[in-house]
């Protein structure tokens, strides 16, 4: 049988068929690679696939996908996920359309609410690619009579991370629009002592309002402290496409009222969105205690700050503000991102008002402001007419979080000690506090100092190291009547105390260590009546006349003390001038604050009219008194009246003249800070009128028994 599709031939063998035509040619050239026929019918199946289930899903809904929808997100969460009423699932034309009623996602066992989410009615529309690609993204919500419930445990698990292990931080997708009826939020977290309780409500556009807003109250309570909550986020028509929201939040807490403001990209989103954030209030520390962060307590204050959140990490930048007659400036930020909360500042003050100092010190500036610092102090716990306040350090508050701030102040005003360029460095761990270092000049004077307070120890661990640069004494005691154009002499010393104690009295009530004040030569001019050259022809010239005819010459001068159990006694008090040598004797007390102490001025040179009677200082920290007219000057006195009586006038001036037998001081030892007993004369002979390094007032440095009982007395307030 001949195949058909084979040439026909004539018997002379010639071929007998029809031409090849150029459009059969054409035909054959066009005709498509086999494989790639094969592939193009599997993708137009898979397209139509696509289509129809597309279509299937459109015209049903999806609703038959229910129960596959329960049983796969109950199996993927770990929860029990329920729909009760209807159910939708599709794609419309492209985002994926979700409708739920009667729907709930339960809680783990450990939550106090049933349930996480539960609500009558859920529709949204999500960006399909979203579901793939990170954070889910709705275009649309509507959320009807919702309830959700985000809790987290002392494990640090939450209701919202499924599965086993610590949570992660509550992250809501991304949403363009949403309309809120009767939706509410409870947040609780034990850890930050956190429960607030809001509710959604969506105002929809009416008449001439260019667009919708969810509005939300609440309240709560952060801390044992109640705070309310109100606010808005506007969705207006011309910026609703871009996903763009305007935030308006007030809040109000233990007498501070806060305002938060911004544009947010999406309804939920406020991740690194720049949000202006304001505060006013009467006392800035019940602010920041809020969080469980402690500062000293303020005048009324008032601030903004732009915030920025990225997790855990709260930053405020661009700080502007005041408290109390001071400014305020700088940056600082909450970063809870470690196992510890942990606050950074760096802030800076062009001008601080003394009052405003005063809470960091334990007073009430309002009190100091309106009735002075022995009010204060009494405010604090503190005896009567005392100044070092009983305030308490926040030992339990500063356990919780640790901190590292700088502060740069300009200036300080203060009626009497100028005090300026103020840097202190400020560092929190585990309840040890250090300012260190903590600097700033004083009367044109640098003073450098280290001050730790050790809560972790109980009780706390406190020392104090102070140390003061060469300062001009008129500069820095102008405000006590010293002439300034007229004085030359510098003062430089160091403070250096270690105590135990809860309050920064009791701290130094204990405290043990050693005071030294160093006066090189210079000249002195005061106004005023002082102890200087205390002989009876100066002091009755000072006491009339109101100023010395020509300055004190300061040879060298050592004002110092050794610090033991509180009680701080004289170790010497050395100043040598060109006419005189004077010597303090006695001390003081940081446990009741009392002063007892004798000045004695002996003459290099002779004089008549030299009373040589110590000059008693006495009185409290709060109100010291002299005694001038000691049991020895009445005593000399009474023997020149009887001179005088018996003899001649002139016989009752003997009683007076000093010889002038005073022992010139040898200054390197005075000048080295060098206690009692390294202490010598120019001839290089052991000094035996500066004291032993005690109380006593006499001149050898012993103490009778009825001056052992006193001092007892006066400064262990023991009767």
């Amino acid at each position: 049988m001949t195949d058909r599709d084979s040439a026909i031939v004539t018997q002379d063998g010639t071929s007998v068929d029809p031409p090849v035509t150029e459009a059969h040619a054409d035909s054959e050239r066009k005709r498509l690679p086999r494989p790639l026929v094969i592939a193009l019918r599997i993708v137009g199946g898979v397209l139509l696939a696509i289509f129809l289930a597309w279509a299937i899903l459109y015209v049903t809904k999806g609703r038959f996908l229910k129960g596959t929808f329960e049983r796969v997100a109950s199996s993927s969460t770990g929860r029990a996920v329920a729909v009760g009423g209807d159910f939708q699932l599709y794609f419309d034309p492209f985002d994926l359309k979700f409708v739920a009623q009667k729907m709930t996602i339960a809680n783990p066992d450990w939550a106090s609410k049933p349930h996480l989410f539960a609500a009558d009615s859920i529709h949204t529309r999500i960006a399909p690619l979203s579901l793939i690609f990170g954070r889910y993204h709705a275009r649309f919500l509507d959320l009807r009579n919702a309830a959700i419930d985000l809790e987290w445990n002392a494990a640090r698990a939450n209701t919202w991370t499924f599965g086993d292990g610590e949570g992660d931080p509550v992250e809501f997708p991304t949403i363009d629009r949403a309309t809120l009826a009767g939706t509410t939020l409870r947040y609780r977290d034990p850890r930050l002592q956190l429960l607030t309780d809001l509710k959604f409500e969506t105002v929809r556009s009416t008449g001439t309002r260019i667009g919708d807003s969810v509005r939300f109250s609440g309240d709560g309570v952060a801390r044992k402290t109640p705070f309310t909550v109100s606010g808005a986020l506007l969705s207006p028509n011309e910026t609703a496409g871009r996903g763009r929201n305007q935030l308006e939040l007030q809040a109000r807490a233990a007498g501070n009222d806060i305002t938060v403001t911004g544009t947010l990209p999406s309804l939920a989103d406020i991740e690194n969105v720049p949000l202006r954030t304001s505060a006013r209030g009467g006392n800035l520390a019940s602010l920041l205690g809020i969080i469980g962060v402690v500062l000293p307590d303020t005048r009324s204050y008032r601030a903004h700050a732009t915030l920025v959140k990225s997790g855990d990490l709260y930053s405020f930048t661009g700080l502007r503000g005041r408290f109390g007659n001071s400014d305020l400036s700088g940056q600082f930020a909450a970063d809870g991102r470690g196992e510890r909360l942990l606050m950074t500042a760096d802030l800076a003050t062009k001008s601080l008002d003394i009052v405003d100092a005063a809470p960091f010190i334990g007073f009430n500036p309002d009190i100091v402001a309106a009735r002075g610092a022995v009010a204060a102090a009494a405010a604090t716990g503190a005896g009567p007419a005392r100044l070092l306040p009983d305030a308490r350090f926040p030992v339990e508050s500063m356990q919780p979080f640790d901190a590292q701030a700088k502060w740069r102040i300009a200036t300080v005003r203060s009626k009497s000690v100028p005090i300026s360029n103020v840097a202190v460095t400020v560092d929190l761990d585990r309840g040890r506090l250090a300012l260190s270092p903590f600097t700033f000049a004083m009367a044109r004077g640098n003073v450098a100092s280290d001050l730790i307070f050790d809560t972790r120890q109980r009780p706390s661990a406190v020392s104090y190291d102070v140390r003061l640069a060469p300062t001009p004494l008129g500069t820095l005691l102008k405000g006590w009547g010293v002439v300034e154009s007229g004085t030359t002499g510098t003062i430089r010393g160091r403070i250096e105390l270690k105590g135990r104690g809860d309050t920064l009295h009791d701290s130094l009530a204990n405290s043990g260590g050693r005071i030294a004040f160093v006066l090189p030569k210079g000249s002195f001019w005061t106004r005023n009546i002082q102890l200087a050259e205390l002989d009876i022809g100066t002091f009755a010239q000072k006491m009339f006349e109101g100023k010395l005819k020509e300055p004190v010459q300061i040879n060298c001068g050592l004002v110092a003390f050794s610090v033991r159990r509180g009680i701080a006694a004289a170790d010497p008090i050395l100043i040598d001038t060109q006419k005189s040598v004077m010597i303090g004797r006695g001390g003081f007390s940081f446990r009741n604050e009392t002063l007892d102490m004798a000045f004695r001025a002996d003459s290099k040179k002779f004089s008549v009219f030299a009373g040589q009677s110590p000059v008693g200082i006495n009185g409290t920290f709060a109100s010291p008194g002299y005694d001038v007219v000691s049991d020895q000057l009445l005593a000399r006195a009474g023997a020149g009246l009887g001179l005088a009586l018996v003899a001649t006038p002139l016989a009752g001036v003997l009683a007076f003249v000093d010889v002038g037998d005073a022992k010139a001081a040898d200054c390197g030892p005075v000048l080295s800070a060098a206690s009692a007993k390294g202490q010598r004369t120019t001839e290089g002979e052991r000094r035996d009128d500066v004291g032993k390094g005690t109380t006593a007032k006499s001149e050898d440095g012993s103490r009778s028994k009825g001056e052992r009982k006193e001092q007892r007395k006066k400064f262990l307030g023991i009767f």
